[in-house]
């Protein structure tokens, strides 16, 4: 991770159980740390000579840039949203061309521009101002690898309603639209089927690695048939199909998303072993099929429905089928996974009940619902897989 006040990695300088300081890279936003844990801050045997040594080690770079993160997130943001990386995807353009065409104001243009550089999402040189690899690949509107998709609707809708984190931590109620009596975001959207295509093409952008992952990494040999429940866009079911020839799958969702199913998997050429079933998993039983897949679903809502959802795959499936669960599941000890720890904030603030979860917690319920086994596998980023035999 790069530090907002600098272009190095952060690294804090950590002292150890028997006084001594190592360096220790930090990444609050995913499970990992190079390094190891900070351990104890000191030892019963040290010395107030002992701790001033430690004190004087001591930063506060790490409390300055988490609590100033927003700076860069919603330059980011901002940048997404004027359209900078798509229109830079052209290739380079001087900053005279670029920020008359993003119509930036001139006392802000230089400063957002090298900004971006600074953050490492531009590049800039002697022909002007350029995409770096990644945002060429990721912010592009016109790729089909955007990912852009989920944080156009993080700047919109997100950022705003986490202003009010504080009132939700206090209170446990929503801060979405549902606090201003305001139709709520999801019957909106299925109204809508151009706003619906969009938000489900976001949802694939932001599951895309881990359904590749999961398309390769799970036993498939051993199974014939899988049908993925809220299949949205179907880009799960698409990846399985593409990596496992021999699989026939359902993608399982609301009438409204039946058209933007069927074209994604057209396009990729599997509708013919990729289908489509109109359901709702409130009210009818999830498809039978011998691998039942549910990729950031359960974390919507609360705990009796978790497990409402989680018996009825149970009876779905055959003796040796199996239930794949996948979202940003938080480490056991709840201390390393932060994105994870964010969601179940993330959720706090758009949902009723709804909250995320520790592996050892989903298995519990799967064991309750009649599932033999089960193991955690980590898949990329902040997500991980918990998957369930009968």
């Amino acid at each position: 991770m790069t530090s907002i006040f600098s272009d190095r990695p952060v690294w804090s300088r950590v002292p150890d159980d028997v006084g001594e300081v190592r360096l220790m890279r930090v990444d609050p936003y995913w499970r990992k740390t190079i390094g190891q844990p900070w351990a104890k801050a000191q030892s019963s045997t040290n010395s107030l000579q002992g701790e001033r040594g430690m004190t004087q080690h001591l930063s506060p770079e790490k409390i300055l840039q988490t609590g100033l993160a927003f700076w860069a997130s919603k330059t980011l943001l901002s940048a997404i949203e004027m359209g900078v990386f798509t229109e830079l995807s052209r290739g380079p353009e001087s900053f005279d061309s670029l920020s008359g065409r993003l119509g930036l104001h001139p006392r802000s243009a230089r400063d957002f521009l090298d900004t971006l550089v600074a953050l490492g999402f531009l590049a800039r040189g002697t022909d002007g101002y350029s995409n770096t690899p990644e945002a060429d690949l990721f912010l592009d509107r016109r790729k089909p690898s955007y990912v852009g998709g989920i944080l156009e609707m993080a700047n919109s809708r997100l950022y705003p309603f986490w202003a009010h984190l504080t009132e939700a931590l206090r209170t446990g109620l929503q801060q979405n639209e549902s606090k201003t009596g305001a139709a709520d975001l999801f019957v909106t959207l299925y109204a809508d089927p151009a706003r619906l295509k969009e938000f489900l093409g976001a949802m694939t952008g932001i599951s895309h690695g881990a359904n590749m992952t999961i398309a390769r990494a799970f036993p498939w040999k051993d199974y014939r048939t899988f049908v993925d429940v809220g299949t949205a866009q179907g880009d799960l079911g698409v990846q399985i199909a593409l990596a496992n020839p021999h699989l026939h799958g359902t993608g399982f969702d609301l009438p409204e998303v039946a058209p933007i199913f069927e074209e994604y998997a057209g396009t990729a050429g599997v509708s013919d072993r990729l289908t489509f079933q109109p359901g709702d998993f409130f009210k009818q039983d999830i498809p039978k099929a011998d691998v039942v897949l549910m990729g950031h679903i359960l974390h919507d809502w609360d705990l009796p429905t978790k497990r409402m959802l989680i018996k009825k795959a149970f009876d779905a499936l055959p003796v040796g089928g199996a239930l794949v669960v996948y979202e940003a599941i938080i480490d056991d000890d709840r201390s390393m996974n932060a994105f994870g720890l964010m969601m179940s904030l993330n959720m706090l603030i758009e949902t009723k009940g709804g909250f995320d979860y520790t592996g050892s917690d989903c298995s519990s319920w799967m064991k309750e619902a009649g599932f033999s086994t089960t193991r955690v596998e980590e898949l990329v980023g902040p997500d991980s897989m918990v998957i369930a035999i009968k």
